[in-house]
């Protein structure tokens, strides 16, 4: 392994349904081809704990946007959509965030966002999203499930 190899290889969905979110991730974390750890936490409670984030992408990156969430929800308490959008702007315009490499679920139990460095804040018509290497497979997967149940 050298210094320019990234953690990467994570894989998180989220459903919304019935008033209610799941949000869930794997745990592993990996540097190059090489499993480092298995029991990471890639998802959190943003919000004063109303809502749920996760995100994939560089550790380090995903922990500096996570900080920038909080303090979104700080200035707009209980709105998801405006934190995300606000991070979104931030994410997109401020030079140093801009090299930042992640992306993240967020929301809560009325919503649900995608929100990347790109400016993008998307939220999914069926309620189902997922992002990581491992984001179409599970994608299709909750796709599957939250027709047939």
């Amino acid at each position: 392994m050298n210094a320019t190899e990234k953690a990467r290889s994570t894989t998180v969905v989220a459903v919304l349904r019935d008033g209610k979110i799941a949000l869930a991730a794997d745990g592993q974390v990996t540097l190059g081809e090489t499993v480092m750890k298995q029991g990471a936490d890639k998802v959190r409670k943003v919000g004063k704990g109303r809502a749920l984030v996760g995100f994939a992408g560089g550790v380090a990156d995903a922990l500096t946007l996570l900080e920038r969430l909080e303090g979104k929800f700080e200035t707009h308490p209980g709105n998801v959509r405006r934190a995300a959008v606000e991070l979104a702007r931030d994410w997109r315009t401020d030079r140093v965030l801009r090299k930042l490499e992640a992306m993240i679920l967020l929301g809560d139990a009325e919503t649900l966002l995608m929100v990347s460095g790109n400016g993008d804040v998307i939220e999914p018509d069926d309620g189902v999203a997922a992002i990581g290497s491992g984001g179409s497979f599970a994608l299709a997967a909750a796709r599957s499930l939250m027709r047939h149940t």
